[in-house]
């Protein structure tokens, strides 16, 4: 008899970033439209990723710009 293999919905976390957060979100029709078509244009393969990494580096960028600064930028200007 054998054994059948426990096969696993999401893959194995890594050990030093293990990803314990899911975050699910709704698309209507066309923006998930929209969303197929990037992917298939650009061949991405790894959806899941691709979210991560749009969604983090729009994070990280808007962060970066509302930094806080010593002076003001019309000051930073002159």
């Amino acid at each position: 008899m054998r054994l059948m293999r426990l096969e696993r919905k999401y893959s194995e976390a890594t050990p030093h970033h293990p990803r314990v957060h899911k975050v699910t979100f709704m698309l209507n029709d066309e923006e998930h439209k929209v969303v197929k078509r990037y992917l298939s244009k650009y061949k991405i393969s790894n959806k899941s990723r691709w979210y991560r990494e749009t969604i983090l580096s729009h994070i990280l960028r808007t962060l970066e710009e509302d930094y806080p600064t010593l002076f003001k930028e019309n000051e930073m200007r002159r």
